[in-house]
């Protein structure tokens, strides 16, 4: 079961971009807290402690706002346009008995015997959305796959899931699969990366200049008389 980040958040009284940079810049981050019918509370996160916890996969937090202890569930989380920098935090109220939706995951431990016959493990899905409740969250799915030989496939249905967590993805989708590679398959792709031209940079715009300006010339060139 995944544990429960604590947090002390504090109000965030200014609202809009120039404001929510300001807080970034100083290591904090902008969130907010909804859900269960109550007040929708704005509130600025501890950059540092907040990532760390997100990044250990973190689904459930303790926050600490002005006293009040509020139990709440990662609903999103928006990055910026790299996907590394954290921008926003939104957080749905929780109770314990509660049953939510969350994407947990999924990661393949051992060394296939299919690869000793020349095989390549293949993971197909990373990620699967679970519902249990709060208190059951996983901190990941963890399957092992040295069992798994050539030609062997893994779906979603023969993931060992913890009690009482349900996969909501069609349990025949491919998880994983152990394939050979076979040199008729790897040779298109080779020989598609041996002909392509590598790209200088600066030379389209300079094309694109030079273009420019011999039409400008043409332009600017008086016609000859008849």
């Amino acid at each position: 079961m995944a544990q429960t980040a604590q947090i002390t958040a504090k109000p965030r009284p200014e609202l809009g971009s120039r404001a929510n940079k300001r807080l970034r810049d100083a290591g904090l981050i902008p969130g907010v807290i909804y859900g269960h019918k109550e007040a929708v509370v704005t509130i600025t996160l501890p950059k540092k402690e907040t990532v760390n916890h997100l990044k250990h996969g973190a689904h459930v937090f303790d926050l600490a706002v002005e006293g009040k202890s509020e139990k709440c569930l990662v609903k999103e989380v928006q990055y910026d346009h790299l996907g590394i920098e954290v921008l926003h935090v939104d957080f749905a109220r929780v109770s314990l008995d509660e049953k939510v939706k969350v994407t947990v995951v999924v990661e393949l431990k051992g060394e296939p015997k299919g690869e000793k016959d020349g095989g390549v493990l293949q993971q197909i899905i990373s990620e699967l959305e679970v519902e249990c409740l709060v208190t059951d969250i996983p901190d990941k799915i963890l399957h092992n796959v040295s069992e798994m030989a050539l030609d062997d496939v893994l779906h979603i249905k023969d993931l060992n899931l913890p009690s009482g967590v349900r996969a909501l993805a069609d349990e025949d989708q491919i998880v994983a699969q152990v394939k050979e590679i076979k040199e008729e398959e790897a040779a298109p792709v080779a020989a598609e990366a041996a002909s392509a031209e590598p790209e200088v940079i600066g030379k389209k715009a300079e094309d694109e200049a030079a273009e420019g300006a011999a039409a400008a010339e043409g332009e600017k060139k008086p016609a000859e008389p008849k």
